[in-house]
């Protein structure tokens, strides 16, 4: 199955070495990609070697304020740094998705943000700013997958949508594997509303 608009094709593949913070370090072969329906610069980022089976692979949605600065409003920069070791020790892809804030972008993020400060989730937020609960879609995902010849994977995430939403764009998910638990006094709430208002899979204690 593919979207629409057209399969997406490979554009182009470069090595990357990687190092983090904490000192982990790793190689990536990030792919680019022509023909993604919502036409934003994502990219795929491959790592270890499969070897026949289901590659392991996260779909991440960026988070400057976490993957880069080190938020603790979230657990997305945790959550980054894990994908990319659990994925290099039994190979994948990382799928790194331009959809900042659930979908609504950086600076409407923030605005969000403001409003939590007074008091509302995550989600009633993005409500209050005339936006959906969750904007994201995964219908560049499935593609970047497809072209990658991922048809078949395993999916490291605790956000059944993103499942259910990779299944109906014809990728076949064999097996769901959770991610680690980063909660934080930070983001405790962040996380409880993760599990209250999204069903996320998440065992807070």
């Amino acid at each position: 199955m593919t979207h629409p608009l057209g399969p997406a094709t490979v554009r182009t593949q470069v090595t990357v070495p990687l190092r983090f913070p904490d000192g982990f370090t790793t190689t990536a072969r990030v792919y680019t990609f022509h023909g993604l329906a919502d036409g934003r610069e994502h990219l795929a980022l491959g790592l270890g070697d499969h070897a026949g089976r289901p590659p392991l692979v996260r779909p991440h949605s960026e988070c400057l304020t976490g993957d880069v600065f080190g938020s603790q409003r979230c657990d997305c920069g945790a959550q980054l740094r894990e994908a990319v070791e659990r994925i290099s020790e039994v190979g994948g892809f990382l799928l790194y998705l331009r959809q900042e804030g659930r979908g609504i972008g950086l600076y409407a993020k923030l605005d969000a943000y403001e409003l939590q400060d007074t008091g509302l989730d995550t989600y009633e937020a993005n409500l209050a700013l005339g936006y959906a609960a969750d904007e994201r879609s995964y219908t560049a995902a499935a593609q970047m997958l497809h072209a990658l010849g991922a048809d078949r994977v395993a999916l490291l995430t605790n956000n059944p949508t993103k499942a259910t939403q990779l299944e109906r764009l014809g990728i076949t998910v064999v097996d769901r594997v959770g991610t680690g638990v980063h909660l934080s006094p930070a983001n405790a709430r962040y996380l409880a509303t993760k599990v209250d208002r999204g069903a996320h899979l998440l065992d807070l204690g």
